[in-house]
């Protein structure tokens, strides 16, 4: 295979490998949008003048990552979040009894800030780059359970507003998806035990110094470009982190 000028990629790489950045390149430019459907593996084995084996498996760690999504008889498919499996995929709170709840936001604080010290550099951004910054509460089943604080880069996210997020009601990568074409593919989170101190206490509604779970998260969209950062507090009383190790 020969890498065209638009798409390039080191000579060592394996070959499938090559074909993985090759088919990113693609969604980076916005070839294929979320929810549509890929080329078969004929076709882009055509179009990248390898086998079929080869794109199939650079297809298949695009879908181990939950970039690509595979149908059985219908193809292969580029993940959203507004699928009814994934779109809280990054949602990992849940009920001890395993009950299924209403999720519901309120919007707390909505302002333009500018980008300082760490969030700058978690978000990679020049200090005093503008900032969207946004605080809201997560309520499970009418309980308010998380509080949420997020920064975004405002240039990608130009025209968001307190309106648009809480309209979506939940799902802000689906937002991001859908009004800014801008998919979030992984994330990186920290978790620690915290305290409530006043401000959270009191829009939580629990005693100063109860315990909570603190996860910040770091999340990123195609070519591993990070656009959001955000840090969640969590009552966890009746409720606990559920992730699933592969």
């Amino acid at each position: 295979m020969t890498p065209t000028k638009q798409h390039t990629s080191p000579s060592f790489r394996p070959l499938y490998e090559q074909i993985k950045v090759l088919l990113t390149q693609s969604l980076i430019a916005g070839e294929w949008h979320p929810g549509e459907a890929i080329p078969s593996e004929h076709e882009l084995a055509a179009r990248f003048k390898v086998s079929q084996g080869t794109v199939r498996k650079a297809i298949d760690e695009l879908a181990a990552e939950n970039i690509l999504i595979r149908r059985q008889g219908k193809g292969t498919f580029v993940a959203t979040h507004n699928e009814e499996g994934i779109k809280l995929r990054f949602l990992r709170l849940t009920a001890a009894d395993g009950q299924k709840e209403l999720l519901e936001n309120q919007m707390v604080d909505f302002s333009k800030t500018k980008a300082q010290g760490d969030i700058a550099r978690m978000l990679d951004l020049k200090a005093g780059t503008s900032v969207i910054e946004a605080k809201r509460l997560l309520t499970f089943s009418g309980r308010p359970m998380i509080l949420d604080h997020i920064i975004i880069p405002a240039g990608p996210f130009k025209g968001i507003t307190a309106t648009k997020i809480q309209e979506k009601n939940g799902s802000m990568y689906s937002m991001y998806e859908t009004e800014f074409k801008i998919r979030m593919i992984r994330a990186e989170e920290r978790l620690k035990a915290v305290a409530a101190d006043e401000e959270v206490s009191r829009l939580l509604g629990i005693p100063l110094h109860s315990p909570l779970l603190s996860i910040e998260r770091v999340s990123y969209t195609y070519g591993d470009v990070p656009m959001e950062w955000r840090l969640g507090l969590c009552i966890t009383d009746t409720h606990h982190y559920m992730n699933e190790l592969e």
